[in-house]
Formats: structure tokens, C-alpha cells, sequence
């Protein structure tokens, strides 16, 4: 890759007063090419294209597409660290020293962390984007290969625009529900027996008929209110989802935070229900006990990356609103010892406590066992990184998923002893009701 010319030097900054979500998704829904939307509080980022590519695949391998030409990489040490390794090449080789990048990680990335190998599928992926818009506090600032695609992309900006749609598609909640009561009752079994603590169990739910993406995820958005939001179509797979937590975030100076939410009850939007529910969600014994050992195991897995007695808990189990439902949540964070960058962060709390289970590997181990078929991006992450060393990645649940012609919504439940069947069912009914309410038909 040594000697590419830098592709992405053109940058200007404009006024920009409209919705930036609307005009996201309605480039989105206008592009025709690899796209990624990242909501991150109050910003909106855009990205389209692909420059650069690199890819990890299940067997290990990691792979690099620039200007078409594919090559594999042979970093040094594990995986991930072999990822940021060839992010870093392909990225200043497009884009020189300055270069952010975007993607996804699936469930079965965490089979090849902790050392089974399993296929040959891409279980990693990220691109350095053609063209990218960031859209904050009354501005956007366009970023393109030359001056003479700058103008192009600012009257795409500027017509760009998304509605909400006007037929909704309904889905029958309960496919796969005795099949799931089982699941559920043969994992507790198997906690009672000491196989494991606690395990993170979802089912599918087929979605009829041609489905709007873009207006989906506008629709849903304006109804939820997630720690991140994100419209994805990259690779095999296309996404829209409201994530109501990170894997993980890491700044450029070191401080890695986790914050992971366990603990269900449902928010129906009547005041007095919704408030006896948060009580009682607080009160709870098993909710409570779900949500200690899954902060537990956050903060062991960021001491192996941190400096020693620099992690800390905090704004422990507070209540989270997330669209239908409310969680416990807690914050988690650490400052990485000196040499550590945020791949390793993400490696060691990959994946998400909230969405596997304790200990992590005899959970996978189970949820291979009960569930039917690779989760893919469920529970997975969609993910930014730069090269200053910063990554955010977003969990990936309350999500839509279209793939191989097949469009489905995905929902879990944390498992412990103490679970009851029935109410982990109804769990799963309440998270995906916060997107199965605002799937848009095509052409509405």
C-alpha cells in the first residue's frame, strides 16, 4: 500500500440549519454505494464509499482492499491488534495522517477472540469512506477527494431529506415463543447446575414484505432515544437500530469507558405505570443481582487493559429510557496502561456483557447451543474509529437486519437462576416493540 496518493484532501466547512438526521437518512436513502449513519449525541456523521477496506474474517485472516486491489495483512499479535495494524496503513495511505474510518462487528467475532476459529465469513469490517458529512450545532463540514467533488456533495446535502413513513408493517411477536420458553428453562437449569452465571438468550422474528430502511429508521428514531443510532449498508449486511449502549468508547488521551445496562422493565408511556415499573425495577432481586455481576465482569475486563486502580464505577444503577423499555445502567471506566490503544479495549470487552452472559465463553458456548444460526450483527457492533486513536462502538440491538433477501428484528433476555420463562419471553416482546412499531413498507 506504500506509495498510493492521498485521496481525500478536499474539506470545507458550511452553515447548516435543517434536521440532520432527516438529511443522513435521505442521503442514505439516495446512495447507491456502501453507507454508514452514526448518531453520537447531538453529531451526525455520514460516510459513503469505500477508499480503503479492511476486513477480518473468521479463520483469523485479515484482509485490505485499496483502489479495488486486494491484498492480505500479516500483523503481529491478535486479531484485533493485526486490524488496527492495517487500518492504520490503508488509512494514511488514502486519506495521510488524518483519517476516520467506519463499520461492523458481528456476534462471532468473539469466537476468534478467545482463540476458536470457526469459517471463513468476515466477522469484522471497516472502510475509509469516498465522501463523508458531519452535521453539529448549525453546521456541516464536508470532506471529499478533490475540490471539484465538494460542490456535488453539498447540493446532494442540501435537497437531501428523509420523512417518516405512512404504512407501518405489522409483525406476530410470538414466532419461535415455545421454543424460546424452553431455551429459557434449559439454561436455567443449566445455571442452577453451575454451567454458568448468567446468559443472554434472543430468538427472531420474520418481518413481512419490502421494508423501507431510511424511513424506518426515522420513524423509529423519533420515537427513541438511544445512546447511539446508526443506518448501515455495508458489506452482505444493511442495518437500522437504536443502540441503548457502547461496547466500549476510547479517546484519543486513553480513557476507556464501558456501560452496560441489565435489568428490564417496560415503559408504556402512562406516568404512574411507568414510574411503579422503574420502582420495582430497582427492587427486584434478580434485576438487581443481573445487573451487579454483568458491572462485575465490565470492570475485570477493563482492569487487564488498564492502569492498575484507575478503573471505576459509576452513576451505578441508575434507570436508562430506551424507547419501550427501561434499564438499570451503570458506567464503567478506566485509563489504558501506557502502549494500549482502543483495539485492545474493544478485545476485552467484546462481547458485550449485556448481550453474552458470565463467563463469557461458556455463555457463547450455550447461546450456540439454544439459538438457531449465526446471530451475524446482532449483539455485534457498529463502530467508528480514527486516527487519532478514538473508537466508539455502538451495540447492536433494538435493530432491523436485511440480508440474503430476508429482513428480520432480533430480541434477548438476560438468564439467571432466578428467571422465570415466561416473563423472559415477555422481556423479549417489550425491546422489539422499539422497533417492530415503526417498520415502513416500501413505497408508502
Amino acid at each position: 500500500m506504500t506509495g498510493t496518493a492521498l485521496r481525500i484532501s478536499a474539506a470545507e466547512r458550511v452553515p447548516f440549519a435543517g434536521n440532520g438526521l432527516a438529511a443522513a437518512a435521505g442521503l442514505c436513502a439516495g446512495s447507491r454505494e456502501g453507507h454508514v449513519l452514526y448518531e453520537n449525541g447531538g453529531r451526525v456523521r455520514w460516510a459513503e464509499g469505500e477508499l480503503a477496506v479492511v476486513e477480518l474474517r473468521a479463520d483469523g485472516r485479515v484482509s485490505v482492499a485499496v483502489d479495488g486491489r486486494r491484498s492480505s495483512f500479516s500483523g503481529g499479535g491478535a486479531p484485533l491488534t493485526a486490524v488496527g495494524e492495517a487500518l492504520a496503513e490503508a488509512g494514511t495511505a488514502v486519506a495521510g495522517e488524518r483519517w476516520r474510518a467506519y463499520g461492523w462487528a458481528s456476534f462471532e467475532l468473539s469466537h476468534l477472540l478467545s482463540g476458536s476459529s470457526r469459517g471463513s465469513e468476515p466477522v469484522l469490517r471497516l472502510t475509509v469512506p469516498e465522501r463523508e458529512i458531519e452535521l453539529d450545532e448549525g453546521a456541516a463540514v464536508l470532506r471529499a477527494r478533490t475540490e471539484d467533488e465538494l460542490g456535488p456533495l453539498r447540493e446532494r446535502l442540501a435537497t437531501a431529506s428523509a420523512a417518516a413513513g405512512t404504512e407501518l408493517v405489522e409483525v406476530d411477536l410470538e414466532q419461535g415463543a415455545e421454543a424460546y420458553r424452553r431455551a429459557v428453562s434449559d439454561a436455567v437449569g443449566a445455571i442452577r447446575a453451575g454451567t454458568l452465571d448468567k446468559v443472554i438468550l434472543s430468538r427472531r422474528v420474520t418481518v413481512p414484505g419490502p421494508i423501507d430502511l431510511a424511513a424506518t429508521y426515522l420513524t423509529g428514531r423519533r420515537a427513541n432515544a438511544p445512546a447511539r443510532s446508526f443506518l448501515v449498508r455495508q458489506g452482505d449486511w444493511e442495518a437500522a437500530g437504536f443502540s441503548p449502549e457502547i461496547v466500549a468508547t476510547v479517546t484519543p488521551d486513553g480513557i476507556a469507558v464501558t456501560q452496560p445496562l441489565a435489568g428490564t422493565r417496560a415503559l408504556v408511556g402512562d406516568a404512574e405505570l411507568d414510574r411503579a415499573r422503574r420502582d420495582e425495577l430497582g427492587r427486584d432481586p434478580k434485576e438487581v443481582y443481573e445487573h451487579a455481576i454483568s458491572v462485575r465482569l465490565s470492570a475485570t475486563e477493563l482492569a487487564e487493559v488498564c492502569v492498575p486502580g484507575s478503573v471505576r464505577v459509576g452513576d451505578f444503577m441508575s434507570v436508562r429510557e430506551r424507547g419501550s423499555v427501561q434499564h438499570l445502567g451503570s458506567e464503567v471506566t478506566g485509563r489504558l496502561r501506557p502502549g494500549t490503544g482502543c483495539w485492545a479495549a474493544l478485545a476485552a470487552l467484546f462481547p458485550a456483557v449485556t448481550a453474552s452472559g458470565i463467563p463469557k465463553a461458556a455463555a457463547c458456548r450455550l447461546i450456540e447451543e439454544a439459538e438457531p444460526g449465526h446471530r451475524g450483527l446482532y449483539s455485534g457492533a457498529v463502530l467508528t474509529v480514527d486516527s487519532a486513536g478514538a473508537l466508539d462502538a455502538a451495540l447492536v440491538l433494538r435493530s432491523m437486519f436485511r440480508r440474503d433477501g430476508r429482513t428480520w428484528l432480533q430480541a434477548g433476555a438476560g438468564i439467571v437462576a432466578q428467571s422465570d420463562p415466561e416473563r423472559e419471553l415477555e422481556e423479549t416482546r417489550e425491546k422489539l416493540r422499539s422497533i417492530s412499531r415503526f417498520l415502513v413498507r416500501a413505497g408508502s
